[in-house]
């Protein structure tokens, strides 16, 4: 039964009750009655809501609000490289990243080393759950009509979402935008590189070989690898 309690994560205890009283159906008239609750969980002690109280309940509601709130709120001014956010519910960023240097990791079945290569400029969406990248062969200039290409790594598949394998992903309800782009960056460069998804294959020729020649390197990604993937920007925003 311990182990049980511990599963279901703390206990609340009740602590108060609320009764509301209307005047008429159509009067904005009302009075708070309040009770305190006993240790067996019995309503006791019926007594008009104090200010003490009400102030303390409003406390809570706007605290709960705030964390409700809080999932991809920036905590300054926005982030340079965001192209796009959705702070619903089922809210999502999009973002880019330059061409840049990064460690790779791959599984010791495909032959290729792990190691730093050069890498085309991303771009990201990411809601709290999953994730899709693609890659730019121009990141000078970005707008809705910037066309995308297939993200060159193994993991992903042909419409840009990507497996992320061993990576265990958890964002928070609260999780604010900096550290949500952060986690999903580092979770990806983390994870390892393992197989190609439904055979789909994102770069032109043999990715393999295509990745041996760079890790370890300082060529530059040649773009002219890259698969355009028929959508643009405005796509991912709809």
């Amino acid at each position: 039964m311990k182990n049980l309690t511990n599963a279901f994560g703390s206990l609340y205890h009740p602590q108060k009750a609320l009764l509301i009283y209307q005047q008429a159906i159509d009067s904005k008239q009302v009075y708070i009655e309040s009770y305190d609750i006993d240790p067996q969980g019995r309503p006791i002690n019926a007594h008009p809501l104090s200010v003490t109280e009400g102030a303390a309940l409003a406390k809570a509601l706007h605290t709960n609000d705030s964390k409700n709130t809080a999932f991809l709120k920036p905590a300054g001014l926005l982030p340079k490289n965001l192209l796009y956010l959705n702070t619903e519910i089922n809210g999502y960023a999009v973002w880019h990243t330059p061409k840049q240097n990064r460690k790779l990791l791959f599984r010791g079945g495909l032959g290729i080393k792990n190691g730093y290569a050069n890498i085309p400029a991303l771009l990201w969406k990411a809601t709290k759950d999953g994730l899709a990248i693609y890659a730019l062969a121009d990141d000078k200039v970005i707008d809705l009509d910037t066309e995308l290409h297939h993200a060159p790594f193994f993991n992903t598949y042909n419409d840009g979402k990507v497996c992320m394998g061993n990576v265990a992903i958890s964002i928070s309800k609260n999780c604010g935008l900096e550290d949500f782009i952060t986690q999903w960056e580092e979770a990806f460069f983390n994870s390892y590189f393992s197989h190609m998804m439904q055979g789909h294959n994102p770069v032109k020729g043999n990715m393999v070989q295509l990745w041996q020649s760079l890790v370890g390197t300082k060529k530059q990604f040649p773009l002219k690898a890259l698969i355009p993937n028929k959508k643009t920007l405005k796509h991912l925003i709809r």
